[in-house]
């Protein structure tokens, strides 16, 4: 059994006056889609590429396989506190006409008055494009849409590049929790 080391970080939405600049998203290749039941799928393809390799794969097995992540987000959607307005999409075409690919999500759930984001994915070769930042902010005001005063999270402590782009947003870690898990061959 090993144990994870995470953050619950909590950002307070009254105070938050976050922007997000998306002007150069589409000639980069990019496009920023709302919430819709026939993106499940993109939904959980995104989450696959982004977290089959990283340690929270190994936390949250599920993660690290197609059909888990399938199953996870059909799961999420279905919920009755499921949150659309702050579930986004990000697909990238490499030309004009190319087929999309899903590289970026983020799903939120309303839990007790809060906004709970739920994951939010960036797939490797597309980070450190401003991505997972304006994932966060288009989330953020989806909850605040929704009449949520507050939001937070779960992040692992040793993702230290996630950990910074949360408190660069304006998230506080306010505590710390531990995941038990059994990895093979740890």
């Amino acid at each position: 059994m090993t144990y994870f080391r995470r953050y619950r970080m909590e950002m307070d939405l009254r105070q938050w006056s976050g922007s997000w600049d998306a002007a150069d998203l589409a000639a980069r290749g990019y496009e920023l889609v709302a919430f819709d039941e026939g993106l499940i799928r993109e939904h959980a393809a995104a989450k696959f590429q982004s977290f089959r390799c990283e340690m929270d794969a190994d936390v949250f097995p599920c993660l690290g396989r197609r059909d888990g992540c399938l199953r996870l987000m059909r799961e999420i959607a279905s919920r009755a506190t499921f949150v659309p307005e702050a579930t986004w999409l990000i697909r990238y075409r490499d030309r004009p006409g190319g087929r999309p690919l899903a590289v970026g999500t983020i799903q939120g759930l309303d839990l007790d008055e809060w906004g709970a984001v739920q994951n939010l994915g960036v797939v490797p070769e597309h980070r450190g494009n401003g991505l997972g930042r304006l994932l966060m902010m288009r989330s953020a005001a989806g909850f605040r849409s929704a009449g949520l005063e507050r939001m937070h999270l779960e992040v692992t402590t040793a993702n230290s590049h996630a950990v910074k782009l949360y408190e660069r947003i304006g998230f506080r870690q306010t505590k710390v929790v531990y995941k038990a898990c059994e990895v093979t061959g740890v």
